[in-house]
């Protein structure tokens, strides 16, 4: 077993994570499968909470709970605010109520509230009457803002302090509530009303003279946000300045809480995930998708695909409309699904980076109009390129000159209009208070697919004199 566990701490110290993981995961699978519990045990020693809850997401579902037994109790709770929530739900049904009281106690209120928001209600109601009433009231305020916002993924775990403290007061402050905050690097300056006043951090404080206030050393000038800014404006705004934590403060700018960087990068990768979702057309709601049963995602996938599918439609009537100039030029027909998908590329290729800009709110010093004439500009260069590479493939295959130009000047108009329909709909549907991702696919798909084939047959129509 020494050796076993060397192995792991030489994988720690030079291996990737990525192995270390799948090294602890296997390890750990095969000597729960030879029932060596104390080896099991050993070999989580050395072994991160958040690589410990990975590990054991890997596990088959009947050895997780075995595995999780394994853990002090102290480790246990750290490592179930790591696991996704599919697995903390399992783990709940089978462990013993005395288990899950102590763990979910011992979380923090955060990622507590995070936990009740996936569980059924009839369990948050159990779960709440054994609840300690400090630990379900930190947690019912927090659920009691909307969701999404700044109030629901605060932390109310933080340090504050007076003006007339001294730095020795702080710290030996400090000391006595370093085990129950969460953030210690940033010590928060409160009035008598609990209104925020100044900041003060670790580094200031151990570097300033003992008898010195904290009213001498700290800084008054304070970022701070409401609880209810949106969450992604939170993430923002800690990337801009480089925080570990931002003070959140209520509608008189009382300290009600923190949010650490942590929950940030939560934040940011539930977002992002969410807007790659959208960008499909899949509706994801916040769950996991891979979690998700079949019948969940076929009825959130299902609908754009109606909506497509209805385009195509219209798409074939109109096609269907032209079959006088087809049956004299049927080679026609062959360059629709060229074009038609050239411009869908084009089209998503804008709306991506103008829906990432409004993300990411590069694009705010760019009004609506600048960043869909620059789209249009790019969009009429990209066909030039594509329109004339087309143009000779076409004279190449084909050998008519009338359907070659057609088809070059036909996939210039079309770049233009799906880059400027793939710029302009984003701002179209977020000033309508519709998600912009989740919208402008199907739309542009719409657009590029209808009107794409009306300006391909005529532009055919003039060129060959139909």
């Amino acid at each position: 077993m020494n050796a076993e566990n060397q192995n792991l701490n030489s994988t720690f110290q030079l291996g990737s994570r990525k192995e270390l993981r799948e090294l602890v995961r296997s390890q750990l699978q095969a000597l729960l499968e030879q029932g060596d519990l104390q080896g099991a045990k050993a070999i989580l020693v050395p072994v991160q909470p958040p690589d410990i809850a990975e590990a054991i997401e890997g596990l088959p579902e009947h050895m997780q709970a075995i595995a999780f037994r394994l853990l002090s109790k102290n480790e246990a709770t750290e490592v179930y605010e790591h696991v996704n929530s599919s697995v903390q739900q399992s783990l709940l049904e089978v462990f013993r109520r005395q288990e899950v009281l102590d763990i979910i106690d011992n979380m923090s209120p955060d990622d507590r509230a995070r936990l009740f928001d996936e569980l059924p209600a009839k369990v948050v109601r159990r779960l709440r009457a054994q609840l300690s009433p400090s630990e379900w009231q930190a947690t019912a305020i927090l659920m009691g803002y909307e969701a999404g916002t700044a109030g629901r993924i605060m932390t109310p775990e933080y340090i504050s302090l007076k003006e007339h403290f001294t730095v020795s007061q702080t710290l030996e402050r400090i000391r006595n509530l370093a085990s129950v905050t969460e953030m210690i690097y940033y010590l928060y300056v409160t009035d008598a009303a609990r209104r925020l006043t100044g900041i003060v951090s670790l580094r200031h404080l151990v570097t300033a003279q003992p008898e010195e206030t904290i009213g001498e050393i700290m800084t008054r000038e304070v970022v701070y946000i409401s609880t209810d800014t949106d969450q992604e404006e939170v993430a923002r705004l800690i990337q801009r300045y480089d925080f570990l934590a931002v003070p959140v403060v209520d509608s008189e700018k009382r300290l009600v809480g923190i949010i650490t960087v942590d929950d940030v990068i939560d934040i940011i990768e539930q977002e992002t995930t969410e807007d790659i979702y959208a960008l499909g057309g899949v509706q994801s709601e916040g769950d996991n998708y891979f979690h998700t049963n079949l019948i969940t995602v076929a009825r959130r996938r299902v609908v754009w695909l109606f909506v497509l599918l209805i385009t195509n439609t219209v798409t074939g009537t109109i096609i269907n409309a032209q079959q006088d100039i087809l049956q004299q030029v049927v080679v026609l027909a062959a360059f629709i699904p060229l074009l038609t998908g050239t411009g869908g590329n084009v089209g998503a290729q804008s709306s991506t980076v103008v829906i990432r800009g409004l993300n990411t709110d590069e694009i705010r010093l760019l009004g609506p109009v600048q960043v869909v004439w620059r789209e249009a500009l790019a969009g009429a260069l990209l066909g030039s390129i594509l329109g004339v590479m087309a143009t000779i493939w076409a004279y190449f295959l084909q050998g008519r000159l009338g359907v070659a130009i057609s088809v070059g000047f036909s996939l210039i108009a079309i770049s233009v209009l799906a880059s400027v329909s793939g710029s302009a709909l984003p701002f179209l549907f977020r000033s309508l208070k519709l998600d912009p991702a989740l919208m402008s696919a199907p739309f542009i798909t719409t657009a590029v697919d209808v009107l794409g084939v009306l300006i391909y047959f005529s532009i055919a129509r003039l060129i060959l004199g139909f």
